[in-house]
């Protein structure tokens, strides 16, 4: 398969087209959540609405992505990443003229499917079409401008939400995507494979959609119905079994959808654990490090967002650098290292307890977001080319899809677990603080059943008023001990992956 420079003209076309289609998903992923207020006043949603407008997507998104990958690797992986810009464009566009709840949680659905077919192709087109000694430095270059536009998101979404334009949200994708089908169309030439199986595992496919969709469903249920609930683990136990059928399938498929072969690679099998426990800690360490400035700290949602700044500015600094270096000393060090650093993060972070708002962040939560900002900026770029260079041209577009499917499923995973465990330490915390007070049995019951709603626990209307304010205070030590144990938690999760990279990951040979 031929490939280009990264400075040629032909490279540059193709970082352009790939970084203007994942700026799409991104943005739009990081922006809704600001805009969900305007949202559910203009649509009448309820907070089941809600809970789904943010999830539909994520559950086709996380269900597909696979099979996207895969339908690149054989079907031509710039055709494919078109499609999935395409149907992505249309699901945005249908989201901006819902006119209620029910229509744009269908069309959240659309969006997810264009999602898995567009995102695994961002960075396949990238490994089939850049000089292999230069892909760290491309996939450093396009982290480094996609961490720009995600962080950029929020800012972009209360400046809509504000003027009551949320459903720009969604129409900005139009023009976005409209420019990239162009410039891909005429400047980037497909990558087509001469050894690849061209065939579709249909049955593959589908018990890998059903699987993951099981599975994701459940995560994403877990937290407001608990695991006892039976939508919440038939949906897991369901999934586990369709994954294993599925893995039973694949072995004895001719062409498989996933060759079950590729986890004996070590390096392909280490670069994926270390996503799963890195991306599981840092998708519940940023939530709760989100819930607690804004909830129990004081700070706006626009502090909030502005606090990981650092973060951004730490990965558009290093990551391309990280990125190159890699490509000449080897992945290794960056791929232990930089883990073990986000988790010394996440650590400092536990650390934070009450503050007196924002006044006090360089003290408190910045050095952690500094430690955590420069964790990833080492991990990411090397992570993405080690998972894309474990495995054979052919195959980079599975590769992806595996490796994307593992981070959303990290996250969704993290979120569901993380905010059982949150109830449990902060209902503990609750308790423990509370068994002294004169409060009757009953009262005690109620106060801790509140926990449920974590930071948004509110004093029981029959506690008396020279009591309400102690419990409030409960409730903020409460959650804050509770957001410690979890960031510890999450610091914990990187610190294995610095292992599983440190165990499984060696670095290629050196040319002569």
């Amino acid at each position: 398969m031929t490939t280009v420079p990264l400075r040629s003209a032909e490279g540059k076309w193709v970082m352009v087209t790939t970084i203007l289609a994942s700026a799409m998903a991104f943005i739009d992923g990081t922006a809704l959540n600001v805009v969900l207020p305007s949202l559910q006043k203009n649509l009448h949603a309820s907070a089941a609405d809600l809970f789904w407008v943010l999830n539909a997507y994520m559950l086709m998104l996380a269900s597909l992505i696979l099979i996207g990958g895969t339908l690149g690797d054989r079907l031509g992986r710039k055709k494919i990443f078109m499609t999935g810009i395409f149907i992505f464009i249309l699901g945005s566009a249908l989201c901006g003229f819902a006119g209620n709840a029910t229509w744009l949680i269908i069309f959240r659905m659309i969006q997810g499917v264009g999602g898995a077919l567009m995102i695994p192709g961002s960075l396949s087109l990238i490994t089939s079409s850049i000089n292999e000694n230069e892909r760290g430095k491309a996939i450093g270059t396009w982290s480094s401008v996609t961490t720009l536009v995600t962080m950029g998101g929020p800012v972009l979404g209360g400046a809509l939400a504000d003027a009551g334009l949320w459903r720009y949200i969604f129409f900005i994708n139009v023009p976005i995507g409209v420019v990239a089908l162009i410039l891909l169309a005429l400047k980037v030439r497909e990558t087509s494979d001469t050894e690849g199986d061209k065939r579709i595992d249909y049955p593959g496919a589908l018990l890998i959609a059903a699987g993951l969709a099981a599975l994701t469903f459940g995560f994403l249920r877990m937290p407001s119905l608990g695991f006892r609930h039976w939508q919440v683990w038939g949906s897991v136990v369901g999934g586990v079994v369709l994954l294993l059928v599925f893995i039973s399938v694949e072995q004895k498929s001719p062409h498989p959808m996933l060759p079950v072969k590729l986890f004996r690679n070590l390096t392909f099998s280490g670069t994926n654990l270390l996503t799963f426990f890195l991306y599981a800690g840092l998708g519940a360490g940023m939530l709760f490090l989100s819930l607690n400035m804004v909830q129990m700290q004081g700070y706006s949602q626009f502090q909030s967002g502005l606090t990981f700044l650092p973060f951004t500015v730490l990965m558009i600094s290093i990551a391309r650098g990280a990125g190159s270096l890699a490509d000449k000393y080897g992945p290794r060090l960056f791929l232990v290292v930089g883990p073990c650093v986000a988790g010394v993060g996440l650590f400092l972070l536990s650390l934070v307890k009450e503050t007196r708002g924002a006044g006090d962040y360089w003290t408190t939560f910045f050095p952690g977001i500094v430690g955590l900002g420069l964790g990833m900026s080492i991990t990411v770029a090397p992570l993405t080319a080690t998972v894309m260079g474990s495995v054979s041209d052919h195959l980079s577009g599975t590769a992806s899809g595996v490796n994307n499917a593992i981070t959303r499923i990290a996250g969704v995973f993290a979120n569901a677990i993380f905010g059982a465990l949150a109830v449990l330490f902060f209902a503990g915390a609750v308790q423990r603080e509370i068994a002294a007070l004169p409060l009757t049995p009953i009262q005690k019951e109620t106060v801790v059943a509140q926990t449920v709603n974590l930071g948004d626990a509110v004093v029981p209307a029959d506690i008396a008023p020279a009591q309400q304010a102690v419990i409030r205070k409960v409730y903020r030590d409460g959650f804050i001990t509770a957001y410690g144990n979890i960031l510890r938690l999450c610091a914990g999760l990187g610190f294995i992956g610095g292992l599983m990279a440190f165990l499984l990951i060696r670095n290629p040979p050196r040319p002569a």
